[in-house]
C-alpha cells in the first residue's frame, strides 16, 4: 500500500512538472490539482479609519450577530479590504464566512430574511436582502481541489488561511473582521504600502488555475502601481510562459478585463507589456499591432474621457483585423461599427481649419457613405473620432451643437410630384448636400424650389436618352409623375 502511494506521488509530481502551462495540460489530457499546503503567515492589524465606520450599517451589523450567535464566522474579504486600507469606500463588499450555503440558508429562513440570485449556490454563495435596503453576497471558505484553467472544482472549509491560498493576488487575499482585524497571510499589507503586484505563492501556478488572472494583474497594476515600469521579472516570466492558456477563456471575459486595463492608469504601457509578452495576439489583436499609433491617440487623447474601443482602435490597420477582433471578444454591434468608422475616417480632418473639422464632423452625421446605425450611434462616432484625433476645441462645439433636421424628406418630395424608387433617394440626397453646404440655413421652401431644378434636369436628360420599345416616356415615368398624371 506504501508503495502504491509512494508511486502515485511520484507520478503526479511528474506529471505537475510537465504542465507548465495550458497547451501541455492539454497535450497530457488531465487537470491540474490542488495541492493541501497552508502557505503564507498570518499577521494581523486594527483598522480604525472613517471609511470602515461608514460601511458599517444597521443591516450589516444584524447580518454580523445573526452569525455571530450561531457559531459562525463572517468577515469581509478580498477587494474592498485592499480599497479600506488604501482609505477608499469600496463599491462592492464581498463576504466569506465559515458557515455552509445549506447553514447560511437555514439562518436566513429562520429569521424571515429574504435570499436572491439563487443561481450563486452551486459556487459557494448565499445572496441575502436585508430590511429590502441592501445585499450580502457571502461566499462559503473554499479550497480548489480540481483546476483547468477556467473553472474550479471546490470543497468547502472552515480554514480561512486555505481560502487566503486560492487567491490571485497578495492585496486580494485579506479579511477584515467588524471590529477592524485585518487578517493578512501573504504580506498583502506590506505589497499595498509599497503598491507591489504580487500574486499569492507562486505566479505560474496562480496563473494556470485561471488564465484571465493574467489580465488581472496587469488591470491591477495599473490601478495599484506609482512607477509604470516597476513589474516583477519573475511575475512577468510566468506570464510569458503561459499566455497561450488565454485561448481556453470566453471572449466576454477577456474583454471585460481588456476593457479595464485600458481605461485604467499606465494603460499605454500596459498594452505595450502586453504585446511584448505575447499576450494580445490571444485576444484577437494582429501579431504586429500598431503600437507607435497607439502611442499617439493616447496621448492625444489623455484628456477628452474616450472610450476603450476608441483607444483600441489605434492597434489595428484594416476592417479585416477590425473583424478578428470582434470574433474573439464577441464586441456589441456599437462597438464594432465604432472601430470601423474610426478606421474609415480618421486622419480625414488632418489637413482642415478648425471651422472646416467642425462643419465636416457635422455633415458626417447626414452623409449616407457609412451605411450603419441609427443617428444617434453616429453622433457618438464622430465625437469618438473627434476624441481619437485629439480634437478637444472642436469635439466642445460638438457637445454644444443641437443637431438640426433636414427641412425635406422623400415624403415632402412625392407630395411634391416625386414617386418612390432609386432616383428619389438620389434627389433626396442632393437636396441634403445642398443644404448642408448652405450650413444648414436654407428652409424647406428653398429646398423645393431647388427640387424643381432637379426635377427638371432629370427630365431634360430622361428625353435625350433613346427610350427602349414599351417603355414609359419621360414625362410618364415612373419615378417624376407628370402634370397631366396629377390632374388625373
Amino acid at each position: 500500500m506504501f508503495l502504491r502511494r509512494g508511486l502515485r506521488f511520484i507520478t503526479d509530481r511528474i506529471a505537475f512538472l510537465r504542465v507548465r502551462h495550458y497547451s501541455d495540460v492539454l497535450r497530457a489530457g488531465r487537470r491540474l490539482r490542488s495541492k493541501r499546503v497552508k502557505l503564507g503567515k498570518l499577521e494581523t492589524m486594527k483598522l480604525e479609519n472613517d471609511q470602515f465606520r461608514r460601511i458599517l450599517s444597521p443591516e450589516m451589523k444584524v447580518v454580523e450577530e445573526l452569525f455571530k450567535k450561531n457559531g459562525y464566522q463572517l468577515r469581509i474579504a478580498g477587494g474592498a479590504v485592499r480599497d479600506l486600507l488604501m482609505g477608499i469606500t469600496p463599491h462592492d463588499i464581498d463576504f466569506a464566512s465559515t458557515a455552509t450555503p445549506t447553514q447560511m440558508k437555514e439562518l436566513f429562513e429562520s429569521e424571515g430574511i429574504r435570499m436572491i440570485n439563487a443561481s450563486g449556490e452551486r459556487h459557494g454563495t448565499i445572496t441575502a436582502r436585508v430590511n429590502d435596503k441592501e445585499n450580502f453576497e457571502i461566499t462559503t471558505l473554499r479550497v480548489d481541489t480540481v483546476t483547468d484553467g477556467r473553472h474550479a472544482e471546490v470543497e468547502f472549509t472552515t480554514d480561512w488561511q486555505m481560502d487566503a491560498n486560492r487567491r490571485d493576488l497578495t492585496v486580494n487575499a485579506m479579511f477584515l473582521s467588524f471590529d477592524g482585524t485585518v487578517f493578512d497571510y501573504f504580506k498583502g499589507i506590506e505589497h499595498l504600502a509599497q503598491r507591489k503586484v504580487l500574486f499569492v505563492g507562486d505566479a505560474a501556478r496562480r496563473i494556470q488555475e485561471d488564465y484571465l488572472r493574467i489580465l488581472r494583474y496587469f488591470r491591477f497594476y495599473g490601478r495599484l502601481a506609482v512607477d509604470e515600469n516597476a513589474h516583477d521579472a519573475s511575475t512577468l516570466e510566468a506570464i510569458r510562459l503561459n499566455t497561450d492558456g488565454l485561448a481556453s477563456v470566453s471572449g466576454e471575459r477577456l474583454y471585460t478585463e481588456l476593457q479595464k486595463i485600458v481605461d485604467g492608469r499606465f494603460h499605454h504601457s500596459m498594452i505595450r507589456l502586453m504585446a511584448e509578452l505575447g499576450v494580445l495576439q490571444y485576444l484577437g489583436f494582429p501579431r504586429n499591432p500598431n503600437l507607435d499609433e497607439f502611442s499617439r491617440v493616447c496621448k492625444r487623447c489623455q484628456d477628452l474621457e474616450a472610450l476603450a474601443p476608441t483607444k483600441l482602435a489605434a492597434l489595428l490597420r484594416t476592417e479585416d483585423e477590425i473583424m478578428q477582433l470582434h470574433a474573439r471578444l464577441k464586441l456589441s454591434n456599437f462597438e464594432k461599427h465604432l472601430l470601423l468608422y474610426i478606421n474609415r475616417y480618421r486622419n480625414a480632418l488632418s489637413n482642415l481649419s478648425d471651422e472646416e473639422k467642425l462643419r465636416t464632423s457635422q455633415a458626417y452625421l447626414y452623409r449616407n457613405d457609412f451605411k450603419l446605425g441609427a443617428p444617434k450611434d453616429r453622433l457618438r462616432w464622430i465625437k469618438e473620432l473627434l476624441k481619437y484625433e485629439g480634437e478637444g476645441d472642436v469635439l466642445q462645439k460638438m457637445e454644444a451643437w443641437d443637431p438640426p433636421k433636414c427641412p425635406v424628406s422623400g415624403f415632402d418630395l412625392q407630395l411634391f410630384g416625386f414617386r418612390k424608387g432609386p432616383q428619389l433617394g438620389e434627389v433626396v440626397g442632393s437636396l441634403r448636400e445642398i443644404w448642408l453646404e448652405s450650413d444648414f440655413t436654407l428652409g424647406k421652401e428653398e429646398l423645393l424650389q431647388r427640387a424643381r431644378v432637379i426635377r427638371e434636369e432629370l427630365r431634360s436628360r430622361r428625353s435625350r436618352e433613346p427610350s427602349p420599345k414599351g417603355s414609359p416616356s419621360p414625362d410618364g415615368d415612373c419615378n417624376i409623375i407628370s402634370e397631366r398624371d396629377k390632374k388625373t
